[in-house]
């Protein structure tokens, strides 16, 4: 029998405006992490305050991972229209960001 998990991708907003995504299976205490500076080599410990923008909930570990890969190569502009929850937005940024690849297929 499989156990459930829970996993957790988030974007949190850092003091300096930047955004940091990160992949943690108790969002709380990660978040309180962040904001305390436990690891002085992480990218917020320098820009604490962090303040939650998003999360994600995950039952697989797999998922999240690659959720998490996935958002951290979105612009910043597109992870603002998901805070938003503006999809139609989302939708055209990827389509511009498809559009502006060149085409990988030969001919």
């Amino acid at each position: 029998m499989k156990l459930s998990h829970n996993y957790y991708v988030y974007i949190v907003q850092c003091s300096d405006g930047f955004y940091y995504t990160g992949f943690t299976n108790d969002l709380d205490r990660r978040i309180v992490e962040h904001n305390e500076g436990k690891e002085p080599t992480c990218f917020t410990y320098i820009r604490r305050p962090v303040i939650l923008k998003y999360f994600e909930h995950f039952k697989e570990a797999a998922q999240g991972i690659a959720r998490e890969k996935q958002l951290k190569g979105w612009s910043r502009k597109k992870k603002e229209a998901l805070f938003q929850e503006d999809y139609e937005l989302l939708k055209k940024l990827s389509l511009a960001k498809a559009s502006n690849h060149p085409s990988t297929s030969s001919g």
